[in-house]
């Protein structure tokens, strides 16, 4: 099995797909059936794995989705690209614990985790309707990843 798509609940159609295409993410779909029924599908650079936003395309509320995560090699480009694109992306941080973030902002270290420890780097952005990404770095995979 493969995860294909995430369902991103969002308020204002035509502004999700700009936010997210001006992050360099290609566009795949765009279908509407009428004025009560449109999905788009877009795709993050080098990702197998889409979102999909629309017009009564899910019942949950805009800005529900939290600890949607994009994988990096470089959490310092990677932020920096971001912020480019006009993304207000948070500082680099790692978990105090050294294990895995929190929810919400609670145990974060300020900078990237010490020696850049593979799955420890994050940096936090979200979209016009509140849902939250992380960009986690990942330099080498674990065993059987």
């Amino acid at each position: 099995m493969k995860l294909e798509v995430v369902v991103i609940p969002v308020a204002d159609v035509d502004r999700a797909k700009g936010f997210y295409k001006a992050l360099g993410w290609r566009e795949d779909a765009d279908f509407a059936t009428g004025d009560d029924f449109r999905v788009v599908q877009l795709t993050p650079p080098g990702s197998a794995c889409s979102i999909i936003f629309g017009t009564r395309v899910t019942a949950a509320e805009p800005g529900s989705a939290q600890g949607l995560y994009l994988i990096v090699k470089d959490i310092e480009a990677a932020r920096a690209e971001l912020v480019d694109r006009g993304a207000e992306v948070s500082e680099v941080f790692h978990d105090a614990g050294g294990v895995f973030p929190h929810a919400g902002t609670e145990g974060r270290a300020s900078g990237p985790a010490p020696g850049h420890k593979s799955y420890g780097s994050f940096a936090s952005f979200s979209d016009p309707d509140g849902n939250g990404w992380l960009l986690q770095e990942i330099t080498t995979r674990l065993p059987g990843r």
